[in-house]
């Protein structure tokens, strides 16, 4: 079965990277990342970029460009996230049915989450992105909601045939049990709410944070660089903090604490928000399922996946959104 990215060889990102002026010295390090196609490119004047060519279909050139410019936005607030460069112009170029960008390469290793000082440290520099974000919102990107995260992700999975018959009932209750909840927040529903939704980065898990020690060369500066804004949207605040939090409910607590101790240095966090991090975590659940579902043509997801799709996952989801409405209906962590 043909697949999005069947024609994307190494030539055609060499030539891509020469139409905007960068020669590539034939060195190509593919790295880690399932929803593009994502290139560490050695060039002939002894640099280094990151090429990223976009899936198609899933974002629009409007969508993309909107990415672009909210996280120029953040370079100029000094906010340290790895956006793409601006050549010939542009900052996203059409080459060979594909769209792509270029960005500085920066090193990094994964934040060490076990240390409150640097969860204080992020904390602050998320406070920072969400004072850029909640200057205007996005025009043309999604808004994280019920309808875009659960319903429509539900819908396709059912109509596509793509969970067994043998477990499809429990699995479609689980579904309308966990969404019964998350509908009690208005936040999430699109319906009016004191809590403020403002442009997010989406997807800040720890995979997306590089830490570049104290003691590291100064043009890298120390501390957490943002990397991958392909997921930014209008949110709520605390889709930025959650995913950063592991462990038991004490232990997430104590992260939980130490995050906001950061954040509210330049930026209040509404406490309100810390009763829809169980209720965003079942939307991800719902809809990280619809997304391998949906890209299972692309041979990169069965290779890495090669668990998913069978009735024992589907079981295991089921189990899962149980869990998860019983999380939904404890009281929230405190800070």
């Amino acid at each position: 079965m043909h697949h999005a990215f069947e024609s994307l060889t190494p030539d055609v990102v060499l030539d891509a990277l020469d139409s905007v002026g960068l020669r590539g010295d034939g060195r190509l390090t593919a790295l880690s990342s399932y929803e593009n196609r994502v290139y560490q490119v050695q060039l002939e004047d002894g640099g280094a970029v990151v090429a990223k060519f976009y899936r198609p279909e899933r974002w629009s050139q409007a969508q993309i460009l909107e990415e672009h410019g909210f996280a120029q936005e953040l370079m100029d607030a000094e906010i340290p996230v790895i956006g793409p460069m601006r050549l010939n112009g542009a900052t996203l170029h059409p080459f060979g049915g594909f769209d792509f960008s270029v960005s500085p390469r920066r090193g990094g290793r994964p934040p060490e989450l076990d240390d409150g000082e640097v969860l204080e440290w992020i904390g602050r520099f998320l406070a920072r992105i969400h004072s850029v974000g909640a200057k205007k919102p996005f025009a043309v990107r999604p808004t994280l909601n019920l309808a875009t995260f659960a319903q429509e992700p539900k819908d396709w999975l059912l109509a596509h045939d793509m969970v067994p018959l043998d477990v499809q009932s429990a699995w479609s209750r689980a579904c309308d049990e966990a969404m019964a909840l998350i509908a009690q927040h208005p936040a999430l529903t699109g319906q009016a709410s004191p809590i403020r939704l403002l442009r997010l980065h989406g997807d800040c898990h720890p995979g997306n944070i590089l830490w570049t020690p104290t003691d590291a060369a100064a043009s890298a500066g120390p501390g957490p660089h943002f990397v991958d804004l392909d997921d930014a949207r209008m949110g709520p605040a605390v889709q930025d903090l959650w995913m950063l939090l592991s462990g038991d409910r004490s232990q997430r607590s104590r992260q939980l604490g130490a995050l906001v101790d950061g954040y509210e240095q330049f930026r209040e966090f509404d406490r309100e928000e810390l009763a829809l991090i169980e209720p965003l975590r079942t939307l991800r659940l719902i809809h990280y399922s619809a997304w391998l579902a949906r890209r299972w043509s692309d041979p990169t997801f069965p290779a890495n996946f090669p668990w998913f799709g069978s009735s024992d996952y589907w079981q295991g989801q089921v189990q899962m959104l149980v869990e998860q409405c019983e999380a939904m209906q404890e009281d929230p962590l405190v800070v």
